[in-house]
């Protein structure tokens, strides 16, 4: 008895549809008129297609015919004709139970010797779930934005509405001391105010700081210059922006120092000009608050570090710099520094000449 042995072709074309058939992702195999050699039994159960029914029926005479579809049959056609190919398809195929289901279609000419055999490996991808995760997921976004945006509406009116109670507090008490803290309070919280108000706007964009500190300025200009003729703020920089957090500690830095300069550099209304400016040269920068007033107290005398001064050194260490203290006859400059290498030991800040 003669044992007959397939051929290697045989024994290729058998292994192909073996492995096409146990297939985990949906695969068709197509011949160069689009007819199906091989479906993976995956497919047959995604689709709701007898696999082996379906060898030899054209691919847009699958199911009821959902597959017939002007763009997929152009887009297959230039495939098997070597004039194009579908690397990521995205459809939407309309099963026979009425369900739409969105699926990324890949399609790619197999070269595999014979130039006058065409076969299509066609991979089908349903990401109906997926893309339903993602809607769900934006929407969830979107939500959160809106609650968030309502949230720092209602922060920056509270803050208004503290600060309010707090000057009208400052003008009915008779106490001196209990006025200048009162005082002192209420500027502070209007300084929150404007930084949440500039980051409301900015949302999770970057914070250009030149805007930001010429805004917070007018603010703290507005409550505590009593003659705009005699005493100015300016601010000057680069065009530098930083993250929304960042922003933050360097704004509110800039409000007590600019508050202590307009508190202690110009005594019985003396005039004088205090100068906020920022400069970056790539990781490192400068943040500095000078003015031209009576400078700094001769041997720290009367310089009993404030809350002030507290507050500054904890924000510079934040932003891991150092704080410099410098008196410029006329006037004390104070500098924010930043380097690339962070600084060894940034609590042992210079004081500033002045209490806070």
């Amino acid at each position: 008895m003669t044992v007959r042995v397939p051929t290697l072709p045989s024994v290729a074309e058998n292994l192909i549809l073996a492995v096409i058939a146990s297939s985990d992702a949906p695969l068709l195999l197509l011949d160069g008129d689009l007819e199906v050699i091989a479906a993976s039994n995956s497919f047959g159960r995604a689709f709701g297609v007898e696999t082996a029914g379906a060898r030899g029926h054209s691919i847009f005479d699958l199911g009821a015919g959902e597959w017939d579809l002007p763009k997929l049959r152009s887009l297959l056609s230039a495939t098997a004709s070597g004039h194009a190919a579908i690397d990521a398809y995205e459809m939407d195929l309309t099963a026979h139970e009425g369900e739409i289901r969105r699926l990324v279609i890949k399609a790619e000419k197999l070269d595999y010797g014979d130039a006058d055999v065409a076969r299509l490996l066609v991979t089908v991808c349903d990401v109906t779930d997926a893309r339903a995760a993602e809607k769900l997921k934006d929407d969830l976004l979107r939500e959160r934005a809106v609650l968030l945006e309502e949230i720092q509406h209602r922060v920056a009116n509270s803050l208004q509405i503290i600060a309010s109670v707090l000057l009208q507090s400052a003008r009915t008490v008779q106490s001196e001391e209990t006025r200048t803290h009162l005082t002192d309070a209420h500027n502070r919280v209007m300084s929150i105010a404007t930084v949440q108000r500039q980051l409301a706007s900015s949302g999770k964009f970057d914070v250009e700081l030149r805007p930001y500190f010429t805004q917070l300025c007018q603010s703290l200009g507005a409550s505590m210059i009593r003659d705009h003729k005699k005493q100015s703020i300016e601010v000057t920089g680069d065009s530098s922006s930083v993250a929304a957090d960042a922003s933050v500690s360097l704004g509110l830095i800039v409000t007590e120092l600019v508050i202590n300069a307009l508190k202690h550099a110009f005594p019985d209304g003396k005039a004088g000009k205090i100068t906020v400016d920022y400069q970056s040269h790539g990781p490192n920068w400068t943040l500095a608050v000078n003015d031209d007033g009576v400078g700094m107290h001769p041997e720290g005398v009367g310089t009993t570090p404030g809350l002030g001064s507290s507050i500054v050194e904890a924000l510079a260490r934040q932003l891991h710099a150092r704080v410099q203290v410098a008196d410029t006859r006329p006037g004390t400059a104070v500098s924010i520094i930043h380097t690339q290498i962070a600084a060894v030991n940034t609590s042992a800040s210079e004081p500033i000449g002045r209490a806070v």
